[in-house]
């Protein structure tokens, strides 16, 4: 077993995200969510000299850290800028900063036109200033990946320097996402197997959607630190994501200890989703609203029988849960594990029924979640009590400001075709206004509406089914039918046709 150190820069390079500021308050929060309750190993808070705000948020993370003995986790990045980036740091409190030096010959000639002797010797003075005051130093080795492939030998002699100097680490960063997983390999273990007393951290960043498995790679090739951001914040395609890196070294790399806690994973991601204002995609692996989520009635069967579709990603490893998601694909299956999640248990006629219904609404593309279940049972189960011999086969139902609803009907009773038009309080007082007068050209009364209610289940979604109850009284007698849609207007007609099935 060997342990490797979980950097979360979140804060700092997921900041660089097109849109994402975080506030000092925020900054705060996350830099403790991250140290006690994912507990990475360290966080780069904050680029230095950005602004009074930054400067802000980051004295208030170093007061707290310093409060519960974290500071060394908490480092900022500097640049080699003589004495103003170490003044920074000073004022900040923070005690660890990542110098960002140029780590490939293009980077060094075109943006600093400067030589490698005189950028070691401006490196040199920084170090060795930092090193007096009590400031650890990690070198940051900007375009490392581009230098590996374009200017080996120059890189090389930036290491051979650096293992002169009072340094802690070597980051590797491949800052245009470049690599493939085979030259990061080659690239990491070039210096891996050269400078074995060194310690080398990969900064991952996602461009080609290679960032997971470059990341396996570094560590393979001896890399003894990475850098992840939470969701995979960060410039462009952002960086290798904590959440499924960790969960892949986890399941595939069981040499590695790692301290950072899975069970907090989703709860972090989540807090991160809000503060950043970035929605995370419902697909995205382990944090992702339906990565656990079945969709297929095959699987819902194989996952009852013996846990046939199940893989090493169990959500309870995340703190989350599986489910079964209600629609066209959904089998018997499929609806009886979100019945038995409420405690409900159906005989196998009244499953197939509800399972049917269900079919019919994800046929619609109506949204079927766990909590309408129990309306489309009591929809279903009293359906099959009427026979129908009234069917309304076509409406049409107008709103309009300052203009009285009306509505146009077509009713089928027996073998005879029925159309009338009429306006109302409302929609549906207009559709019953219509409907009367069907009823008053065959000489019939319709029962008297004594109460209407609605119902939607929990969770104040728009498009949620909607219930519609309604308490009829005929002849000395009360009764209720149920009507189930997405529109509450048409729930109504639902119900209403539902009584009209019910008459002498």
């Amino acid at each position: 077993m060997r342990y490797l150190e979980i950097m979360d820069t979140t804060l700092r390079d997921g900041e660089q995200t097109s849109g994402v500021s975080f506030s000092s308050s925020e900054k705060l929060a996350l830099a403790q969510l991250l140290l006690t309750e994912l507990r990475v190993d360290r966080i780069e808070v904050a680029s230095a000299r950005v602004s009074a705000g930054e400067l802000e948020a980051v004295r208030q993370i170093t007061r707290w850290a310093a409060g519960v003995g974290m500071l060394d986790k908490v480092e900022v990045l500097t640049f080699v800028d003589g004495e103003e980036s170490l003044n920074w740091m000073q004022a900040s409190g923070a005690k660890v900063m990542n110098l960002l030096t140029k780590g490939s010959l293009n980077h060094l000639t075109h943006q600093l036109h400067k030589t490698p002797a005189e950028h070691f010797s401006a490196i040199q003075e920084v170090l060795h200033k930092a090193h007096e005051l009590g400031i650890q130093v990690n070198v940051y080795l900007e375009d490392w990946s581009n230098g590996m492939r374009n200017s080996l030998d120059y890189v090389l002699q930036f290491v051979d320097f650096l293992k002169t100097q009072p340094i802690r680490r070597v980051l590797l960063p491949d800052t245009l996402g470049i690599l493939t997983p085979a030259e990061t390999f080659t690239f990491v273990n070039q210096l891996t197997s050269r400078y074995p007393t060194l310690h080398f951290d990969f900064h991952a960043h996602n461009d080609y959607d290679l960032g997971v498995a470059n990341v396996m790679e570094s560590i393979r090739a001896g890399a003894h630190g990475i850098h992840l951001t939470v969701n995979g914040l960060g410039e462009r395609a952002g960086n290798a994501p904590m959440a499924s890196t960790i969960a892949v070294l986890r399941d595939f790399m069981p040499n590695l200890k790692m301290g950072v806690v899975e069970k907090s994973l989703y709860q972090v991601s989540k807090i991160v989703e809000t503060f950043s204002g970035l929605r995370i995609p419902d697909n995205k692996p382990v944090v992702g609203d339906n990565v656990f989520t079945q969709t297929a009635g095959i699987h819902a069967d194989g996952d009852k029988k013996n846990n046939l579709y199940f893989n090493a990603l169990l959500p309870e490893r995340f703190g989350r849960k599986r489910s079964y998601a209600l629609g066209k694909m959904s089998g018997k299956a499929n609806i009886d594990n979100n019945l038995r999640e409420l405690g409900i248990q159906l005989s196998e006629t009244d499953l197939k029924l509800v399972t049917q219904r269900v079919i019919e609404l994800g046929d619609l593309k109506e949204v079927v979640t766990r909590e309408d279940l129990p309306y489309v049972i009591a929809d279903v189960l009293h359906n099959t009590l009427v026979t129908s011999q009234v069917e309304v086969l076509n409406y049409v139902l107008t709103h309009s400001k300052d203009l009285k609803p009306s509505a146009t009907l077509r009713v089928r009773i027996v073998d005879e075709l029925f159309e009338e038009n009429a306006q109302g309080d409302g929609q549906y007082d207009a559709f019953m206004n219509a409907l009367k007068k069907i009823y008053g050209r065959k000489k019939k009364t319709l029962p008297e509406l004594t109460d209407y209610a609605v119902r939607i289940p929990t969770g104040g979604r728009t498009d949620a089914l909607c219930e519609t109850i309604i308490t009829w009284k005929h002849n000395n007698r009360e009764f209720k039918t149920r009507g189930l849609d997405s529109d509450q207007t048409v729930s109504a007609i639902k119900a209403t046709q539902k009584m009209l099935n019910t008459l002498d």
